[in-house]
């Protein structure tokens, strides 16, 4: 860090979000759409004031933690039951066919008098992983634009955040699979027990903190902070947990530590202060940094032209996937629009894979460039998406009765 230039950083970050989502907001966009456009216009892509430092880099780590414990004190933990099997069937689609459109591009630009790789990996190995970027979902940037718009609590709503999660244990399933296949080093078999193990895990200690929690803050007459910075240190803990000790991702630690806190008394207390740290520090960094990770590459015909066509394949393939799904489970076709659109964004996710790929030969630095791209695009273009689609369709939706819901599963089945 040099010196103290991580002040100025963050006084730039605070003021051009905030500026630049305001004038979103003007013109009826969601916010977090100017605070993405703040770091892509700071960042290297363009004036080049700011670039990604330790102090941006573990702030933002922060920022999506909380905001995704936020999400899951938000979550109607009765509806998640309800659409839980849904949500499966939508992940598993959404991984499915993006996965197979990404493929499909690879296979017809990633060869010899198109579009030169020098990546050590078979051309079937790097074509499978174009498809595994395509399938992640950054829900982080739906869930802001959710909340924004009060839509968070809806039955789409709770389903996109069903299907996310899942979506990314399946993604960590399938990177692992073909890493495997590049590193020998790696076990399929000790990752998915690792999986396993932390879901068990959560549960047992997730109940343990509850009944803790529920006990030593019940008898208060009003919220206190330390009921605050309690719940803090179990969504810390947590995350911790499910990245370093089984290889979850941590922002999983932390919704359903938000799941847990939701069902206590003091839920709406802690769910107000941690919104406003959200709102006034690490919101704001963590998507202008997905903006500043941003560094545009030199295009030829051939990459513009696997940058167009990438983009609609990213885009498509998740409505499609995610739709079909959504359909099957007998959700209206205007929900199933919305579920679809929820799970586009790409964003720091893809990045994360990509350069994982890139190191372990799967990933030619010739795709670098279009990668990027999607997941600029989809970025900014997921919550305009769905502050049009959420506009259509009756008002407050209403959830389907467990039968309902059980039936359209045993007919997927």
């Amino acid at each position: 860090m040099d010196g103290y230039g991580f002040l100025l950083d963050l006084a730039l970050i605070l003021l051009s979000t905030k500026v630049l989502g305001l004038i979103t907001r003007r013109y009826h966009m969601p916010q977090v759409v100017g605070a993405l456009l703040a770091g892509l216009i700071m960042g290297p892509a363009m004036l080049g004031i700011l670039k990604e430092t330790d102090f941006i880099q573990a702030t933002a780590e922060l920022g999506v933690i909380v905001l995704m414990f936020c999400a899951g004190m938000e979550t109607d933990i009765e509806e998640l039951k309800r659409s839980g099997k849904a949500s499966f069937v939508i992940a598993v689609l959404g991984v499915i066919v993006p996965l197979a459109g990404g493929l499909a591009v690879g296979y017809f630009f990633n060869r010899p008098g198109v579009i030169e790789s020098d990546a050590n990996a078979s051309l079937l190995l790097q074509n499978i992983f174009i498809g595994i970027i395509l399938t992640a979902t950054s829900v982080s940037i739906t869930v802001e634009t959710l909340k924004e718009m009060g839509k968070l609590k809806t039955r789409s709503g709770n389903a996109i955040l069903g299907a996310a999660i899942i979506d990314d244990i399946l993604g960590i399933i399938a990177l692992t699979i073909v890493t495997s296949m590049a590193d020998t080093s790696v076990n399929v078999i000790y990752v998915l027990l690792k999986i396993v193990a932390f879901f068990i895990v959560a549960l047992i200690a997730g109940y343990l903190f509850y009944l803790f929690y529920k006990k030593w803050s019940d008898p208060s007459e009003r919220g206190l902070q330390r009921h605050a910075i309690a719940a803090f240190v179990f969504c810390l803990l947590m995350s911790y947990a499910a990245e370093h000790f089984f290889g979850v991702a941590d922002i999983t630690g932390a919704f359903i530590a938000g799941l847990i806190m939701s069902r206590t008394k003091r839920a709406q207390y802690v769910e107000a202060r941690f919104n406003t740290l959200s709102y006034l520090m690490l919101s704001p960094i963590f998507f202008a940094s997905i903006g500043i990770k941003v560094e545009l590459p030199a295009m030829t015909g051939e990459i513009i032209a696997f940058s167009v066509i990438l983009v609609i394949v990213a885009i498509l393939t998740k409505i499609i996937g995610c739709g079909i799904g959504a359909k099957v489970c007998h959700y209206k076709n205007y929900q199933c629009a919305r579920i679809g659109v929820g799970m586009i964004s790409r964003g720091e996710v893809a990045l994360i894979v990509a350069n994982k790929g890139s190191k372990l030969g799967l990933l030619g630095k010739s795709f670098l460039g279009p990668i990027v791209v999607v997941v600029v695009i989809t970025t900014i273009i997921t919550p305009i998406l769905l502050k049009i689609i959420f506009k259509k369709g009756p008002g407050p939706e209403l959830p389907l009765s467990d039968s309902a819901l059980v039936d359209s599963f045993d007919k997927v089945i």
